[in-house]
Formats: structure tokens, sequence, C-alpha cells
């Protein structure tokens, strides 16, 4: 049976988003009810914005007003745009294309992803935009104060073979970072450690237990006070490389997270983290061939 189920377009770079409406013991009296409670954290005054602007869809393409009906195992589709959002005064650049992979140059303050209070000011809505293709993904991530080279997939039937690729540790990741300079540390060095989520929740913390990360650390150059630094992950935890930093005393230098959160305003672009995804190397899955790739991005003492 061919399919008749509505692809939406592609609206400014933004993918619509699919929501499942299932099967309730208590009915909502509109699906409009239904997408407030189930998103709370969402304002309900911004569930009646995108129903007006008409930026909700139901599964065969038909423009839903807030008075439409819950219908249970159907789906949805909604937009989601934000009405204010700062501008990220910062440009990536794409360093490779072929007919699976955009390899990409990210700067500083970019998140990779719409989330929270971005979504045009996102990498991959960007992108999106200025190639055209609904259908990229990022196949690893990197932190919004990060820069440097991620990796995206082109094709939804070639994504897992890269998306496996990560998962096995297939892909060597060399990273950089400016931090203090102890003459008493030993490098090179491995730091192996315990880590799970911290207070608040977007942190992460030593623990004691079995170890889960580990990082080998070189040190490449210093000036008495301040260190460049080379880091490759062997795992792959949230900050990996900024706590394992952190715990050898050395935070990276302008690391808004630790050893202690400062929060400062989201327009402040005056001190980025100076960490760097400096290089990924790895064996295509497909076509077999080794790929290398470096960030044009570089970082000085």
């Amino acid at each position: 049976m061919i399919s008749t189920e509505f692809t939406p377009p592609m609206l400014n770079g933004v993918t619509a988003s699919k929501v499942f409406l299932p099967p309730l013991l208590v009915k909502p009296e509109c699906l409009y009810d239904y997408l407030c409670q189930q998103f709370s954290h969402i304002a309900s005054s911004e569930w009646q914005q995108r129903f007006a602007k008409g930026l909700i869809y139901d599964a065969c393409g038909q423009l839903l007003d807030r008075h439409a009906a819950y219908i249970e195992n159907s789906h949805v589709f909604y937009y989601r745009f934000l009405a204010h959002e700062i501008h990220v005064p910062f440009e990536h650049e794409i360093l490779f294309e072929n007919e699976h992979l955009l390899v990409v140059d990210k700067p500083h303050f970019l998140t990779i992803s719409p989330t929270g209070q971005y979504v045009q000011e996102t990498l991959l809505v960007r992108l999106k935009k200025q190639t055209g293709n609904a259908f990229l993904s990022p196949i690893h991530r990197l932190d919004r104060e990060t820069a440097g080279v991620v990796l995206f997939s082109k094709q939804v039937t070639t994504r897992a073979a890269y998306q496996q690729m990560f998962a096995e540790h297939r892909v060597k990741k060399t990273y950089q970072a400016i931090a203090p300079f102890h003459a008493n540390l030993t490098f090179p060095c491995y730091t192996r450690l315990r880590m799970q989520k911290g207070e608040p929740f977007y942190t992460m913390q030593v623990v004691e237990g079995q170890v889960n990360s580990e990082t080998y650390i070189e040190l490449i150059t210093h000036n008495g006070k301040w260190a460049k630094y080379q880091l490759q992950p062997i795992s792959g935890k949230q900050h990996q490389l900024r706590v394992h930093l952190n715990s050898l005393g050395i935070a990276i230098q302008n690391d808004p997270f630790y050893p202690v959160v400062k929060h400062k305003p989201e327009d402040d672009f005056s001190a980025p983290l100076q960490l760097l995804a400096q290089q990924i190397e790895f064996t295509d899955p497909i076509t077999q061939q080794n790929m290398l790739f470096s960030s044009n991005f570089q970082l000085t003492l």
C-alpha cells in the first residue's frame, strides 16, 4: 500500500515535530487542551499563537485551529518558532560534503540543535536553511560553549552506520584547551574518573565508584601561567573534558560551569570557553576511506 501520510515542508530551516495522540481514560475536550497539558513547560499562549499562525497540521496536512478535536491513535505536526531570539554573531564553515556527510566547523556559543531559547540561532537550523536539506541530523554533539569539528548526516538511510561508529568508539577525537599551567602536574597522563549528574542538573560531578570516563591528556606548550593542552577522550561522557581538567585543578579558561557555576547574560559573548574540537578521524563506514578533518579555529595563549 502506498502511504498518503502528509510530509510537512521545512519552514525557514525548521522541520515539523510529530506528536502521537494516544487513547486516554479521560479524553481531552480538544487538541489544544491536550497539548497544553502534555507540554506544560510551554505557555498556553504559545500554543494559541501556533494555532493562529497556521503552524499545526493533522496527519493529512489539514491546518488545525485551537478548537480542533482530539482524535485518538492519530498524530499531529507542529512547528516551533520563538518570538525573540538572541542573535549569535559568529559563523560556521562547511569543511567537507559528500552524499552522506556534512562536516562543519562550529563557532563558540552556537547550540547544535533547537532547544530552550534557541531555534533559528542553532547550527542545525542554519545548515538546513543554507543547504535546503530537511534530513540533516547531527551524528554527535558539542556543547554550546565548545567550538570545532562536528559531523552531520545528510541521509536517513545511512545515518545509523555513522551513529554506530560513534557508539562503538571507532572515532578518534582530538581536542585542545587553554587552562592554567601547574608545574607539579606530570604529562602526558590518563585521567580516569567516575562521573554522574550533578547539581545543578546540567552539570556533572566526580563520585566514588567504578571508572566510567577516561581521557588522555598532553601538554603542548605553556607561558608559565597558562598552558595549551591536547586531549583525546576515550569515553564520551557529558562535559568529560571540562570535568577531567577541573579534577586536576586546571579548569578550562572561561568555563562557566567548573569549578563553580557562573551565570552571565545570554548575549555576553566576551569570554568563550577555551575548548576546541580540533580534529576528528575515522574510517568511513560507507566508503571505507580514511577521513581526517581539522578545525580552522585556533586557541592561543
